[in-house]
């Protein structure tokens, strides 16, 4: 049986924009995903601290190192800038991976930059 599990996590990150007009996702800065093991194009879940928004969108990667966390699309209505959010992403797991799993939780500040 597989169960659905926590792969990687963005803890409290600021939104740092948004566009309403682009197609669609949520776009990350791509050294923060590469520490939370998220990929391009990946479905990710993310929930708003500051107002309990929770939705799904996929991921496109922001320029390394500048913290960009901006909401695209649909999604723009659903947070502001200065916003907290928790980006989420999850896999498919047998009870064999789930037993050596460590996901990997990414905690920034205020700037998104890693702690």
């Amino acid at each position: 049986m597989f169960k659905k599990m926590l792969i990687g996590k963005i803890h409290r990150a600021t939104v740092t924009g948004s566009d309403l007009n682009y197609v669609g996702s949520i776009t990350i800065d791509q050294q923060l995903m590469d520490s939370a093991k998220i990929d391009i194009w990946e479905q990710v879940q993310v929930v708003n601290l500051n107002n309990g928004a929770r939705f799904e969108t996929y991921v496109i990667a922001g320029e390394s190192g500048k913290g960009e966390i901006q909401l695209n699309g649909a999604a723009a209505r659903l947070a502001q800038s200065g916003d907290k959010v928790i980006i989420m992403s999850f896999g498919w797991l047998t009870p064999e991976e789930i037993s050596t799993l460590e996901p990997k939780i990414v905690h920034v500040d205020e700037k998104n930059h890693i702690l």
